[in-house]
């Protein structure tokens, strides 16, 4: 009697569906929270629409709030944002890394102003979003402690500053809090923010005499 053979475990297979599935959660959502608002979506529903079952749901994003988490994560492209932090760390110019930083903030910002436009209003408001945002502002400050401390070991920056003081001046001016004001409610152009961002990241982080050097 032949023992029947096993089915090859193809676990490339496995993560590609697992994609799949994870992608058509995030789209149902985004159209119900664009449709209903936010507060008023349930995970049931956002079951019931991408075809899946909650626990699914539960395991992929373990709550309505990770699912969000999801959706502003996936706004810009993880291949987009990685390329562009991986140009910042090559760049041996000081002035251009802060010239991409401003760049990378541009992008990042309205890459979720046109995916996340069911956040304006009220759902801002949420506790939910609002604990949401200081855990990715958290995120994003560590995320900047390399680039600080790389520019702070070519001796770039100004010797006004602190290192700690010079990371909390690049994560609040990078911040979306400035995005929002400049960009959305005061109707300046991406490309303006982006060019105002980089000069006043130049001529408030670096040094006088390497800034007029990289200037000429």
């Amino acid at each position: 009697m032949s023992i029947p053979k096993k089915r090859p475990y193809n676990s490339e297979s496995r993560q590609a569906q697992s994609q799949k599935t994870k992608n058509r959660i995030l789209a149902s959502a985004k159209m119900l929270f664009e449709s209903k608002g936010f507060e008023k979506v349930t995970i049931e529903e956002i079951a019931q629409e991408a075809q899946v079952s909650s626990p699914s749901i539960y395991s992929i994003f373990q709550s309505k709030r990770g699912v969000l988490l999801g959706l502003m994560d996936e706004a810009l492209q993880p291949e987009q944002f990685e390329a562009l932090v991986e140009q910042g760390k090559k760049e041996k110019c000081p002035r251009r890394r802060l010239e991409i930083t401003a760049s990378i903030a541009r992008q990042l910002y309205d890459a979720e102003k046109a995916q996340l436009s069911f956040l304006r209003g009220a759902s801002i408001l949420d506790p939910v979003f609002k604990g949401l945002e200081i855990e990715r502002e958290r995120r994003r400050h560590h995320r900047q402690k390399e680039t600080v401390e790389a520019m702070a070991s070519e001796m770039a920056f100004t010797d006004n500053l602190s290192l700690s003081k010079i990371r909390d001046i690049l994560w609040a001016f990078t911040g979306r809090d400035l995005y929002r004001m400049l960009v959305v409610e005061r109707g300046w152009s991406s490309d303006e923010y982006e060019m105002w961002l980089a000069d006043l990241l130049i001529q408030t982080l670096l040094s006088k005499p390497l800034h007029q050097i990289m200037k000429i």
